[in-house]
């Protein structure tokens, strides 16, 4: 089976550092056709994509992780936003409750081992039942997050998934951000007006203080060293995401080599 490398997008991705989001999206669309899904989390950056998926004729699925202990707004987030911009919403589940977990390996999230552990049970494992389903997933991360995503590639291979990460707001400035939200009254998480600069599980989750880290609100209880879930794989090391096992009609595609259409 021929692979691509995140080698092989060195050069698309210097490429595609110069092209909009909407002109990102366009891009997956046409060359993954319905093999292309979005993730969202309810946060600001991943409503931002929703809108624009919404504005754009780009008709796509979203997939949403509900670990069973997200806060009720995230929950409520996701609903406003299914009606409101029409879209389809697939929501996916860990196999076990907040409260059988507990009863079998005890409150893992008070250690950073447990931590990785619970975050692998409740967030990542759940993706793994898309898997096959997709070739390409539309991210939301942004350089301006700053930490580990300071140099995020617009497009990375995920071995797991076996798929493309798209991330169309890398070059996003919070600028753009605000202006985007602002002009076209994006639907956003009521969270993030009460000190909530990320969020995710509510066991996890604090609001941040003025001057704190954008992220220091997530898994204060355990230090600095743990600050990401794992569910991203360009959070992780980049070794652990060499290649992906496409056609080479696909990849020959993805890389310009025989297609159409041009942004």
């Amino acid at each position: 089976m021929p692979r691509l490398s995140q080698a092989d997008l060195i050069q698309l991705n210097r490429t595609f550092d110069d092209r909009t989001p909407q002109e990102l999206l366009l891009w997956a669309n046409s060359i993954f056709g319905d093999r292309v899904a979005a993730l969202t989390s309810m946060q600001e950056s991943g409503n931002v994509i929703c809108h624009m998926l919404h504005a754009t004729p780009v008709h796509m699925p979203l997939v949403f992780v509900d670990t069973g202990v997200l806060f009720q707004e995230t929950l409520d987030t996701r609903d406003r936003l299914m009606a409101a911009y029409g879209l389809n919403i697939t929501t996916l589940q860990p196999k076990l409750s907040m409260e059988e977990q507990t009863s079998q390996y005890g409150v893992l999230y008070l250690s950073p081992e447990g931590q990785k552990q619970c975050c692998e049970m409740r967030k990542s494992e759940p993706l793994d039942a898309i898997k096959g389903q997709y070739d390409a997933l539309i991210g939301s991360l942004r350089r301006a997050d700053g930490g580990r995503r300071e140099s995020c590639p617009i497009l990375a291979v995920d071995t797991r998934l076996n798929v493309l990460r798209i991330n169309p707001l890398a070059n996003f400035t919070n600028e753009q951000m605000e202006e985007y939200i602002e002009k076209n009254n994006v639907i956003l998480n009521p969270l993030h007006k009460q000190g909530f600069s990320t969020i995710g599980c509510n066991r996890c989750t604090t609001p941040v203080l003025p001057g704190e880290p954008k992220r220091a609100g997530r898994w204060r209880h355990l230090g600095p060293w743990s600050v990401y879930c794992g569910i991203n794989p360009t959070d992780l090391d980049p070794e652990r995401s060499p290649a992906v096992d496409f056609s080479q009609d696909l990849i020959d595609r993805i890389l310009g080599r025989s297609t159409d259409f041009m942004i």
